[in-house]
């Protein structure tokens, strides 16, 4: 096959179909770029859960006198409760879960609780003593939660056993939606994508119909025909491609890391090392899509 006159031939219709190109190219690129960012979520919230859920602690809440579960009865817990639930932690039954353990006493509570609500008139309305002194628990294996809440739940005392990831999952749920959001309208970005490139590919390939006829007549070959249409079709998504790699680089540089790290230190965010993991799938997946889509798009004019 000679590639010269293979490169004269996609140049050719590059040429002929400037504005459909141009098309391919914009749709390529807003496509993938849903795609990028779908898929760095999916990290994101991946990482996260890694970060939070193994920081995530037990909570062991103690009567207060305004506590209305019946394990309470309104009463504050004792000395000897409060006692009876640190025996327990460290008992030989549950110690084997637990990584490490704290107690927070009314005005500990009380400290936090301005610190957390300094901005909000409600913590002008809080006492130390309606504030549940608590036993915060660090677990060995997060997972195993259950076994502290099923052992502490009816202890004399305690109000209430809260694993904080219960606090975590809705978060992450509406992190889901939207990430599963951006792949649903990719993936339709897609489909107008393959359409295009297909369309694209029909109207250079008409332009052409006597050229391509009269070469099946003289003998050439299928692939002969068929490669610089197919690579029309790549040259246009690879643009795309870059494009939107550029995009999601982009991204992540100068919002997730530039922006997003600042405001919230707490959190652990990707690096660039995702982007340059999501970079390559962008490439190679709009460079196949364009050659299925463009090889299926010619056959027609393959017999003459």
């Amino acid at each position: 096959m000679r590639l010269g006159l293979v490169f004269a031939e996609v140049g050719s219709g590059l040429r002929r179909n400037v504005s459909m190109v141009i098309s391919v190219v914009l749709v390529t690129f807003i496509s993938l770029t849903f795609v990028g960012t779908a898929m760095l979520m999916q990290l994101q919230i991946g990482q996260m859960k890694g970060y939070w859920y193994d920081r995530a602690q037990v909570a062991v809440y103690l009567c207060t006198e305004i506590s209305s579960e019946p394990n309470c009865a309104q009463q504050a817990a004792t000395e000897e409760q409060i006692a009876s639930v640190k025996q327990q932690l460290d008992g030989e039954t549950l110690k084997p879960y637990i990584k490490d353990f704290y107690f927070e006493d009314h005005e500990q509570a009380f400290k936090n609780f301005k610190e957390q609500f300094k901005d909000s008139s409600v913590s002008d309305l809080v006492t130390p003593d309606i504030l549940s002194e608590t036993y915060w628990l660090n677990l060995k294996n997060p997972d195993q939660s259950d076994v502290i809440i099923d052992s502490l739940t009816n202890q004399p005392g305690v109000e209430e056993v809260v694993d904080q990831r219960t606090y975590l999952e809705p978060i992450f749920a509406i992190l889901n939606a939207a990430s599963y959001s951006a792949i649903g309208i990719a993936a339709l970005m897609l489909v107008a994508a393959v359409l295009l490139i297909a369309t694209t590919i029909r109207l250079s390939a008409f332009s052409r119909r006597r050229e391509l006829g009269i070469m099946r007549l003289v003998g050439a070959s299928n692939r002969f025909i068929q490669t610089p249409f197919v690579l029309e079709g790549v040259i246009a998504a690879l643009v795309g491609s870059l494009l939107a790699g550029g995009a999601v680089v982009l991204l992540v540089k100068f919002f997730v890391q530039g922006y997003l790290a600042d405001q919230l230190t707490g959190t652990a965010f990707i690096g660039m090392d995702a982007a340059a993991a999501v970079v390559p799938v962008l490439l190679v997946g709009g460079a196949l899509l364009a050659a299925i889509a463009s090889s299926v798009a010619i056959r027609r004019y393959l017999r003459v």
